[in-house]
């Protein structure tokens, strides 16, 4: 059988939070704190089992006395003495009650003594988790404060704004997530079509949002790496391609070279980098059956849609106009040669991310590594 203690709540508590420490880190933060939260849980549970011990043994166990012995005895004495009144019975029922009353003042510390049981159970925890908890604090703090968000937040941020707090010319998720299908998924079926698991994807994002990207853990996971390239077009507050120009690409036709050079320049790098990249994938499409148009069909509406909110933007993501992003993404991708003729440049594979390193030419490094 189970003891009290492990039956509690707070040590069950406390066995899951043990149990899910194999699952962080050894140096992690939230390990170090997860590991004192466990220990506080368990201390806790041990100071309220000894309290209902305290309680057990000190109130309930002479109120139950009461309960079962005295009072019976009492009320069996009262009957008989309304059936008989022989003054034996009186003398024995009234020296019931004189006895009863000897211990009333007993009885009734009883429950007094609950209520002292019960402060000092309280103020033994509050003085017990204000100790701990500033010493978790002060221990915490001296590891060097936690990035802000808004130092670290790459999804969902505006393009510029990224590149110029990065010093970057590419974004980070465009940049890494390229480097890594280029090593492993040029070949990959699919590739933007089929989904990833969304427990992969979404901790990818979190590592490129922390710079922190592993690239021999997701690159054998290529879909995985496409969705978290997918998930940045989305997340841009403004397109790849502008809210600006979105009718103008319709119009363009044949005149995509000028109106490439009305975007941005930061928008035009990043947009050059990635169509040069699906270009080369595309090359491919015999292995990975993805062909301009199915490339263009899967990621054309997270590069162009029009300026929307709420149930329209997404309305608009299945309507006549992703349709016809089609019908822009296409050529683009069929004509990146041309339409972009002064070339990208790409990490070197060997280097480690964000940080300043040589560069070579992106169709040479793709021609290496899918060869």
């Amino acid at each position: 059988l189970l003891s009290p203690q492990k039956k509690l709540p707070l040590m069950l508590l406390s066995v899951s939070m043990a149990e899910s420490l194999k699952d962080f880190d050894a140096e992690s933060s939230i390990r170090r704190v997860l590991e004192m939260c466990c220990f506080m849980e368990k201390m806790l549970a041990s100071m309220l089992a000894d309290f209902e011990m305290k309680v057990e043994k000190s109130v309930l166990e002479p109120l139950n006395k009461l309960s079962e012995d005295d009072l019976p005895e009492i009320l069996k004495n009262k009957k008989q003495f309304a059936k008989l009144t022989t003054d034996w019975n009186n003398d024995q029922y009234s020296a019931d009650l004189y006895h009863f009353a000897t211990k009333e003042e007993d009885y009734a510390n009883y429950f007094i003594r609950l209520l002292e049981l019960q402060a000092e159970y309280h103020k033994n925890s509050h003085e017990f988790l204000d100790k701990n908890i500033n010493e978790l604090k002060e221990n915490h703090s001296q590891k060097g404060p936690p990035l802000t968000l808004s130092s670290q937040k790459v999804y969902g941020e505006r393009l510029l704004s990224h590149l110029s707090q990065s010093n970057r010319e590419i974004a980070a998720p465009i940049q890494e997530c390229i480097h890594m299908l280029l090593r492993t998924g040029m070949r990959e079926e699919g590739l933007f079509r089929l989904a990833a698991a969304a427990s992969v994807v979404k901790r990818l994002k979190t590592c490129l949002d922390q710079e922190t990207v592993d690239h021999s853990e997701f690159s054998m996971d290529p879909h995985a790496v496409a969705g978290a390239l997918k998930c940045y077009l989305r997340e841009l507050p403004e397109p790849l391609m502008t809210f600006e120009l979105y009718t103008d690409w319709f119009k363009a036709a044949g005149c995509f070279r000028v109106l490439l050079k009305k975007l941005p320049p930061e928008n035009y790098n990043n947009l050059r980098y990635l169509v040069q990249f699906l270009s080369l994938l595309s090359e491919q499409q015999a292995i990975n059956k993805m062909t301009p148009s199915n490339i263009a069909i899967v990621l054309g509406p997270n590069l162009l849609w029009p300026r929307a909110e709420g149930e329209a933007a997404l309305f608009d993501m299945a309507s006549a106009s992703s349709v016809q992003v089609v019908t822009v993404i296409e050529p683009l991708i069929q004509n990146s040669s041309s339409l972009f003729p002064e070339g990208i440049q790409t990490p070197n594979a060997d280097e480690p991310l964000y940080c300043d390193i040589s560069f070579q030419s992106l169709k040479g490094y793709c021609k290496a590594v899918v060869t």
